[in-house]
């Protein structure tokens, strides 16, 4: 089997039973088009894949996600972040002020709470063209109409001396809490939290959250990295990632002694062979440098500032270490390549070319010819066991 072959078939093992449990912890959702993810503690049917309060709903026809708030009704769900425990939710008649003027944004029935502590807003209605000059002022669209324009100002800001007057408008209710900032909101979109099931610990280690047992209200965290039990499908993976190459390798190195065994045999029956012996030629072996030609190539010690003699050239070829300062360098003549004293005495010691350019400083190497093995004439000869 080849080994790209193998890998594939390794990975798609893998994804296959990460898919498989991924599916124990995923819900199922009968918005069938709605992309959204939808897992513990969020659920359909109030089934043991849900936490009390976090039941949804799919409206069909728009193929929305409704959540219900006791006390300030359905919503439709924009986003869920389970790494932050909180859900974007969008008001369907898209003027949530109207219902902070109400008071009928009542969370207090439900097990979420606001993102951020309550601001209080003063409401105002104003003549339509009055307020384009006040940037403090929150124009409120969903309120408004061609005769006029409502807004919001922080009551903390208006009731300062500065904005106590704003010209043509008039009161229309004060300490209206608004639980989000709206320089960042739409009149329709907020985002509330949740902090009973907690799970941000579980969620930062890459586990996912669900209920512990059959029955209960005790949560556990599944498949958390670095602590506890490995899942199952890591299990499978490291099995199957270690098992199969280890097994062919096996293999391998059972074939290679079949064959050295098979030709050892071989080589023990009686042959005849004719071979024609040509006496190699001398060839030349080049030793390395003696002490005192090493020690006549220039050395160069590199000052506190580090400069190096060729600036773009800071690394040593041989160990692959940056000069530093105080380093003693030695170059090479003739090609002018510089190195680590200490590395380059090494290497010219047992060479006589340079380690970069592979260059023989002119009369520095010894060269010696060496004696062949063996010397024959042509001959015919006859193998006997």
């Amino acid at each position: 089997m080849a080994p790209s072959t193998l890998s594939l078939l390794i990975f798609s093992t893998l994804i296959f039973l990460q898919k498989a449990h991924s599916n124990k912890t995923t819900c199922h959702n009968p918005c069938s088009r709605n992309k959204l993810e939808v897992r513990f503690p969020f659920g359909f049917d109030n089934n043991r894949c849900s936490y009390p309060g976090f039941n949804l709903s799919c409206n069909d026809l728009q193929n929305q996600m409704i959540l219900n708030l006791p006390n300030t009704g359905n919503f439709t769900v924009l986003n869920i972040n389970y790494r932050s425990q909180t859900v974007t939710i969008k008001d369907p008649q898209n003027c949530l002020p109207q219902k902070f003027m109400n008071s009928s944004f009542d969370l207090s029935e439900s097990p979420f709470i606001p993102e951020r502590h309550d601001r209080f807003f003063t409401f105002l209605n104003c003549s339509s063209n009055s307020t384009t000059d006040v940037s403090e002022l929150r124009h409120i669209k969903c309120l408004s109409n061609e005769n006029f324009t409502v807004v919001a100002m922080l009551t903390i800001m208006y009731e300062s001396s500065a904005y106590r007057r704003v010209p043509s408008c008039t009161e229309l209710q004060t300490r209206v809490a608004v639980p989000f900032l709206w320089n960042r909101r739409s009149d329709s979109v907020t985002r509330i939290k949740w902090n009973v099931p907690y799970c941000l610990s579980c969620e930062e280690d890459g586990g996912t959250c669900g209920f512990k047992g059959d029955t209960g209200m005790a949560i556990e965290c599944r498949d958390r990295r670095g602590n506890g039990p490995l899942p199952r499908s890591a299990k499978y993976g490291i099995i199957l990632g270690a098992g199969i190459p280890g097994l062919l390798c096996i293999v391998g190195i059972g074939s290679y002694l079949f064959g050295r065994l098979k030709e050892y045999i071989g080589g023990n029956q009686p042959t005849t062979e004719f071979s024609t012996s040509i006496p190699p030629g001398p060839s030349v072996l080049i030793t390395g440098l003696d002490a005192p030609t090493i020690e006549s190539y220039p050395k160069t010690q590199l000052g506190d500032s580090g400069r190096l003699p060729k600036p773009n050239d800071n690394t040593c070829p041989i160990c692959l270490s940056e000069y530093q300062p105080k380093d003693t360098l030695r170059t090479i003549p003739d090609c002018s390549h510089y190195f680590h004293a200490n590395c380059v005495d090494e290497w010219l010691k047992m060479n006589a070319t340079c380690p970069l350019c592979r260059n023989s400083p002119d009369g520095s190497s010894v060269m010696t010819p060496s004696s062949p093995l063996s010397t024959s004439s042509s001959s015919t000869s006859t193998s006997l066991p």
